[in-house]
């Protein structure tokens, strides 16, 4: 059963959006579809991933800005690799290809904006067997403010072994309802994951998610979407259907990542309340024992017990080890973005200058201040 899941502590998401244009109108509703679905994405009733695998992209001003964090995504995957997208959708005056419009973007201007090619590859580089691309994708000239979706869009922005779920159909427009909290798609979307279908098992798949959705568009009269995919992809379930849950439990199998989630949250928790009664000595062998019972990665939660315990060492006078444990969270985050990462380098640089290793610490420096160039943050 286990296996019926994706595991999300090998999984990553990209959530990418622009709201505010210099020469396109805006799009106030992209801001809270970001958020709210990085909030279902990562709840445990829903799918459970974990915070610093969900990537937001916010206003992108240049293809970088974009693609970048799709790449370092894709890197990290091995299950599943989720990237959304919501903002004006392009078309070049020369072309009918799609273009993804940054905040500066124009009109009719393709070369102003990122090609859905060039995100198609950043999402075929990656190992994740499973790899899913949602496209929100709008533009609007009009009043009702309408988001124009390019003709047979399914089929463009097919990937190959991938399931592509876009907001409208061929020659239909996807609404942007003007005064309303989402987009008209994201928004039944985010009501079938943190809803649930009544009659459907207790995990859903892709496929039973766009019919969800499909029908409760169709309902309001609203612009229905299309999807295309490889291999049967969207007949592997993904997320736990909230209808089916209990009041004292989730729907769906328990899976291996949980029950690790859960013990190094407990261990955490008692490290701590040992230091706050003054009892750090006790804390560290409970930090270490953590940390020697998983198989590393880049979670979040892992980073941060590399972290405490490495700030244990060093009130103990422990500098040497207090290194190589910032060492190892260094070689799970140098390739992430967001401020954990950041702070891992700071700390290992301050205690690399204070052991007469300048030329490691500026080493170091300089990964930090190219990660907060990145721009990117986790939700």
């Amino acid at each position: 059963m286990a296996a019926e899941l994706p595991d999300p502590s090998a999984s990553a998401a990209v959530l990418i959006g622009t709201s505010g244009y210099a020469h396109l109108a805006h799009l106030p509703a992209v801001a809270t579809n970001l958020t709210d679905l990085g909030t279902a994405l990562q709840d445990a009733t829903v799918w459970g991933l974990p915070h610093a695998h969900t990537l937001t992209v916010t206003e992108p001003e240049n293809p970088a800005a974009l693609l970048d964090p799709v790449y370092a995504a894709g890197e990290r995957a091995t299950d599943t690799l989720l990237v959304y997208y919501c903002g004006h959708g392009l078309r070049d005056s020369e072309s009918a290809d799609l273009y993804l419009a940054l905040t500066g973007s124009r009109e009719g201007a393709g070369y102003t904006a990122v090609e859905y090619r060039h995100l198609r590859t950043a999402i075929l580089a990656s190992s994740a067997r499973r790899k899913i691309v949602v496209l929100d994708c709008c533009f609007s000239g009009r009043a009702a403010r309408t988001l124009a979706g390019p003709n047979a869009l399914a089929a463009q922005a097919g990937i190959e072994g991938a399931y592509v779920l876009t907001a409208s159909p061929k020659d239909h427009v996807a609404l942007a309802p003007e005064g309303e909290r989402y987009t008209a798609f994201t928004a039944e979307l985010l009501h079938v994951l943190n809803k649930g279908v009544p009659d459907a098992p207790e995990t859903l798949d892709l496929e039973t998610l766009y019919r969800a959705v499909d029908n409760r568009l169709g309902a309001k009269n609203r612009p229905r979407p299309q999807r295309s995919q490889e291999n049967d992809v969207g007949l592997l379930p993904l997320v736990r259907n909230r209808a089916r849950a209990s009041r004292r439990a989730p729907a769906g199998p328990v899976i291996d990542a949980e029950v690790e989630a859960a013990m190094i949250s407990s261990g955490l928790q008692l490290a701590r309340l040992l230091r706050s009664v003054g009892r750090s000595r006790d804390a560290l062998p409970v930090l270490r024992m953590i940390l020697q019972s998983r198989v590393p990665d880049a979670d979040g939660d892992s980073v941060t017990v590399h972290l405490e315990l490495a700030e244990l060492l060093t009130e103990s006078g422990q500098d040497r080890q207090a290194i190589e444990v910032l060492e190892g969270a260094f070689q799970l985050t140098h390739k992430r973005f967001g401020p954990e990462a950041v702070t891992v380098c700071r700390r290992l640089a301050e205690l690399l200058q204070s052991a007469g290793n300048h030329s490691q610490a500026c080493e170091v420096l300089r990964h930090a201040l190219d990660t907060q160039e990145r721009g990117v943050r986790p939700l």
